[in-house]
């Protein structure tokens, strides 16, 4: 079951002390403006602007320094009396090591040096080691305690900041008895290393399968497929010299994930698409055990820290609450849509049934992406070739920056990258400006496929916003990475809709990260609450579906033609055919996800029959024997029990956008109020205020002392 959230994986730098993260080449053309936004001319520095990052190895001293650095800052809180100076200089510790954490986080995956992504990786343990020694620290929990209790906090920010530091805390075990303590340290530590070796073996084992003869496979899709070869066994083969024999073409074709799902989407020859799903949904098989692992150990973390779940601890500080309030939610959820999407299983199944004048033919679900592919085709008479001529990469970004500067008054300049500053020739840095607040922040966009890349879409935090006095602000920097087709000014840097969807999911991350002005980098940006997280990215994609927002950008690459409000409106059709269908498979991750890290029954559970259960439970699809789609979900590493946050995010969405943007998307007071009552806060105010403040007290509902969001904009939207 293929899922648009397999190819977002967002990234934001962990909050301090705090070992859970929920957390893209450009062919700009003149779409941005050159002007450059430092001083005359751009001097050597290191990688990301960090001077000490010139060579690989400089990370050693960049996790030296600031060592010694936080070193020096924990001696001088441990002599502060209880006062806001407190606060400030614990998040200036944050700072620091959050630098060398992000910064090897987005090093290590996309850097095309391995020196580089070996030394970001050895930097990136260390560090990690070093926050044990943080997280562990009583001088620095008991000041943070005595300034939230006595500390005369004056804003509200700064009593935010000392009730979640503290938390944060508590939640690395600080105030367990000391052997308890070390088991504690001993899990993140384990639980850390299992996430990244589950990442890994997505990577390095993608599957894949051998398939003759090599017309089985369409001819357009053919030039991405590695080329094989075969004897073609004879009669007189034994008594021929073994350079005569003739030979038979096929094609390896790579089950990764992006290819898969081109494959299950195209490829007409049935067999060829089920060996491919079959193949892709039972690999990497290394990661049924480190998925177990993984459980065991953040149950056994949970049960330390006093709850039942780890699901229980992940959950606890989000707006929801407990798992009970989000299985609630879940269960009804799938309750509302299950009518539909069983009408919707039969009408393709019907469909599949007349196309290949089978009567009895089953419908399974390596069929499914081409057949309601080609029903939405026929339907709306609709050709991806002919829809991606209208999204160039560089017309795009031309729309993002329209886009911004419609809502925002603010604009992208392409700005110098200095030397040694970019990982890659085709990595461009913009900054975001205003006319009259200056330099907002920095983006880098490293948006083209290449080999060893991160696989996926991602926003990288590389430095959260604060500020450092009245007069001077530490401005964001982030990096949003894709992998889309193409190369900087080439004529097939075209995207289909899907990937533009997805740009724009990923720029609404950048702009909370951009626009956000907190006194705190530990708030900055995205660093808010799990369940809020995505609130922007959602809300950004619905600007990628309005014809009023398509208009100002998206024209045909050879003749300029401005994109047909009757194509649009086709592609939005087609886009709700089957929508109860992907809303209930959607329901599903986040139920698979919920229960894999709720209560553990005594004896070990087989994850496969657990999410093969569940499948059967909420979805019209059958499982697959022999498949483990689970175990290349890496939102099981990332949202370990919070996926729910992506439906949480799209009713958010919902409501923000029928409230406050539908009617006029582009016009500034939109942008305005977008702006200053969300996205500048990131994460310094309460999240339900936050959300009511925007879109009126109804956005939310109280559920047993959790927060659950209304859904009634997302139904009404979705046809229910």
């Amino acid at each position: 079951m293929a899922s648009r959230a397999l190819a977002i994986h967002r990234r934001a730098a962990p909050r301090f002390f705090s070992f859970f993260s929920p957390s893209r080449r450009l062919s700009v053309g003149s779409c941005f403006d050159a002007t450059v936004a430092y001083g005359e001319g751009a001097r050597d520095t290191g990688l990301y602007g960090f001077p000490v990052l010139k060579t690989a190895k400089g990370f050693r001293r960049f996790v030296d320094d600031a060592i010694e650095r936080s070193g020096e800052l924990v001696s001088y809180v441990s002599q502060l009396p209880p006062s806001m100076e407190v606060i400030r200089v614990m998040d200036e510790i944050s700072n620091t090591v959050c630098s060398v954490i992000d910064s090897a986080e987005l090093c290590r995956n996309t850097h095309p040096d391995r020196e580089y992504v070996e030394e970001a990786n050895k930097a990136s343990m260390r560090i990690h080691e070093y926050l044990h020694f943080l997280n562990t620290n009583y001088s620095l929990y008991n000041a943070v305690i005595k300034a939230e209790l006595e500390g005369n906090l004056i804003t509200e920010e700064a009593q935010r900041a000392a009730q979640t530091l503290r938390i944060d805390f508590e939640k690395g075990g600080i105030h367990l008895c000391a052997e308890k303590l070390e088991r504690v340290n001993q899990l993140n530590m384990e639980i850390a290393l299992l996430g990244r070796q589950f990442n890994e073996n997505i990577i390095t084992d993608p599957g894949f399968v051998d398939i003759f003869p090599a017309s089985r496979i369409p001819k357009h899709m053919q030039p991405h497929f590695k080329p094989i070869y075969r004897p073609i066994p004879t009669a007189s083969e034994e008594s021929m010299d073994r350079q005569d024999r003739k030979k038979e073409k096929g094609f390896r074709i790579a089950t990764d994930s992006s290819t898969l799902s081109s494959v299950l989407k195209w490829v007409s020859d049935a067999e060829v698409r089920k060996q491919s799903y079959i193949k892709g949904n039972s690999t990497p098989q290394a990661n049924l055990d480190v998925l177990d692992k993984l459980i065991s150990a953040r149950h056994e973390l949970a049960e330390i820290m006093g709850c039942k779940s780890y699901a229980e601890f992940a959950i606890r500080p989000n707006m929801a609450a407990s798992p009970d309030v989000v299985m609630s939610f879940l269960l009804d959820l799938s309750k509302t849509v299950r009518k539909k999407a069983d009408e919707e299983f039969k009408i393709i199944k019907d469909f599949k049934r007349r196309f290949c004048n089978e009567r009895s033919a089953d419908l399974e679900p390596w069929d499914e992406a081409y057949f309601t592919g080609m029903m939405k085709s026929s339907t709306y008479d609709l050709d991806s070739l002919v829809i991606s001529s209208y999204f160039s990469l560089s017309q795009c970004l031309e729309g993002l920056k329209l886009l911004v500067e419609s809502l925002f008054g603010a604009t992208f300049h392409r700005i110098p990258v200095a030397p040694g500053e970019s990982w890659h020739p085709d990595v461009v840095k913009l900054s975001l400006h205003h006319p009259q607040e200056g330099d907002l922040g920095f983006l880098y966009l490293d948006l083209y496929s290449r080999k060893g890349k991160y696989p996926g879409c991602a926003h990288f935090a590389i430095r959260g916003g604060r500020r450092v006095s009245e007069t001077e602000y530490q401005l964001p920097i982030v990096a949003l990475v894709c992998n889309f087709p193409g190369s900087p000014g080439s004529s097939t840097s075209r995207l289909n809709h899907w990937d533009v969807e997805t740009l724009f999911h990923e720029f609404g991350h950048a702009l909370h990260s951009l626009l956000s002005r907190t006194d705190y980098q530990h708030f900055s940006g995205t660093r808010v609450v799990l369940d809020l997280a995505e609130t922007p990215s959602n809300l950004f994609e619905y600007y990628a579906w309005d014809y009023r927002v398509l208009r100002t950008f998206a024209r045909h690459d050879t003749t300029g033609e401005v994109i047909p409000k009757k194509l649009v409106a086709a592609m939005n059709g087609a886009r709700n055919m089957f929508v109860a269908t992907e809303f209930q498979r959607q329901i599903f991750y986040s139920l698979m996800d919920l229960t894999l890290f709720g209560e553990q029954p005594a004896t070990p559970r087989d994850t496969i029959s657990v999410v093969a259960d569940l499948k059967k439970q909420h979805t019209s699809w059958n499982h697959v024997e022999g498949t483990h789609w689970h175990t290349r979900f890496n939102h099981l590493i990332n949202y370990g029990a919070g996926y729910y946050s992506y439906l949480y995010a799209r009713c958010f969405a919902a409501t923000i956008w029928q409230e406050i943007c539908c009617e006029h998307p582009l016009s500034h007071c939109t942008g305005s109020a977008i702006r200053t009552k969300f996205l500048q806060h990131g994460g310094a105010k309460d999240p339900s205020d936050l959300l009511k403040e925007l879109a009126g007290n109804s956005v939310i509902r109280n559920c047993s002392h959790g927060i659950v969001p209304d859904t009634s904009s997302l139904l009404k939207e979705i046809g229910f």
